[in-house]
């Protein structure tokens, strides 16, 4: 898109350069200096073509050749009132810019934005009632047409970098598509057909065959679920996520994982953080619970926060014991859930007893964290 742009914009000097050329060659006669608007029109001919080829590389389009761009172009309209006279303008005569002068107002739109745009709009229009030398509705014409140019223009690049982006990321995600949807067919007749069998046959068996059995079948729920689950949706902010797309593979046989049927939007960092802490409170379910403990993971957004409840029914924590551990070094809940969750300006609340489970609620606040 931005290409497109700079060529129009030398489609544009070349077309009012002509412009330029033909009310000079109709108006010189009336000019108070009309021999030096021949040199002025040269050198705004050699100017064109010098900046035609300029800007066609995008490394020279920095701040030295807009400025050199702008100063120039002031330049031949400041000499407009020597050689043309105030009596001419006056009666309504053009520079001799006439209307090559609001091409380098565009350059700058298109380099710097809005911003810049109207930066060098202000310049040219200064410069041109300077010449002029009188401010009725005629004289501010020009400088006002030429803010809107730079605002029009200023937005359409803005708006061109942003459809650009999301054309990114779209891409980028059926990229991500295609060799997901690749992969789970590699995996689903292989790996997962392998781990159901290992499932069925073993279903029936007791002690280590038993057990190898309800892993195998564990582990093959997670693998679907990884390879079917679903995709991160594109939001219009691109530092957001869905925090279930991180959440939803831990589901199991033996974890259970409830969320609101819409996307549960979070900062791309927030939601890592977040599912982090998740993952630390079912690692701790893991170690310290019987196999085949269930554990529930419910979601809830809320307008004012993100509420997320890690539950099981194992063997529970004594109330002293989660001191004891932060003690002894280990920090598994003291760093990976309280830290994680207390750097986004969230609250964990852990509910437990010996041999009735644990309760870990997780929340965090959405204005903290935008």
């Amino acid at each position: 898109m931005a290409e497109s742009l700079w060529r129009a914009i030398a489609v544009y000097r070349i077309a009012a350069l002509i412009y330029v050329a033909v009310l000079v060659v109709n108006n010189v006669s009336v000019y108070a200096r009309p021999l030096l608007a021949w040199p002025v029109l040269a050198a705004t001919a050699g100017w064109t073509v010098f900046t035609t080829y300029a800007y066609a590389v995008p490394a020279r389009r920095r701040p030295p050749l807009l400025v050199a761009d702008l100063l120039v172009t002031m330049s031949v309209m400041a000499s407009s009132g020597y050689i043309v006279g105030s009596e001419a303008l006056r009666s309504g005569k053009p520079t001799l810019a006439v209307a090559w002068h609001v091409a380098p107002v565009i350059a700058w739109a298109v380099a710097g934005g809005r911003r810049g745009g109207i930066a060098a709009a202000l310049a040219m229009g200064a410069t041109d009632l300077v010449v002029r030398n009188h401010y009725d509705q005629a004289a501010w014409t020009g400088t006002v047409l030429m803010l809107l140019a730079a605002l029009a223009v200023g937005y359409l690049v803005n708006v061109a970098e942003v459809a650009q982006q999301r054309l990114q990321r779209a891409i980028e995600l059926e990229a991500a598509t295609r060799e997901r949807e690749r992969l789970a067919r590699d995996i689903h007749d292989s790996v997962l057909q392998v781990l159901a069998l290992v499932k069925r046959r073993g279903a029936g068996l007791d002690g280590e065959a038993g057990e190898l059995a309800r892993l195998a079948g564990e582990q093959e729920a997670a693998l679907r679920t990884l390879v079917t689950g679903r995709t991160a949706e594109i939001v219009d902010e691109s530092v957001q996520t869905d925090l279930m797309t991180l959440l939803e593979p831990y589901a199991s046989d033996a974890v259970s994982v409830a969320a609101p049927a819409d996307a549960v939007r979070l900062p791309a960092r927030a939601a890592a953080e977040v599912a982090a802490a998740v993952s630390a409170a079912l690692d701790n379910v893991h170690r310290h619970c019987a196999p085949g403990t269930k554990v529930w993971v419910l979601v809830e957004d809320e307008p004012e926060a993100v509420t997320i409840s890690v539950r099981d029914d194992g063997c529970g924590i004594a109330p002293e014991r989660l001191a004891e551990a932060e003690t002894q070094g280990r920090l598994g809940v003291a760093q990976s859930i309280r830290g994680r969750i207390e750097d986004l300006g969230g609250t964990v609340r852990i509910t437990t007893a010996p041999d009735q489970g644990t309760e870990v609620e997780m929340s965090v606040p959405k204005k903290e964290i935008e």
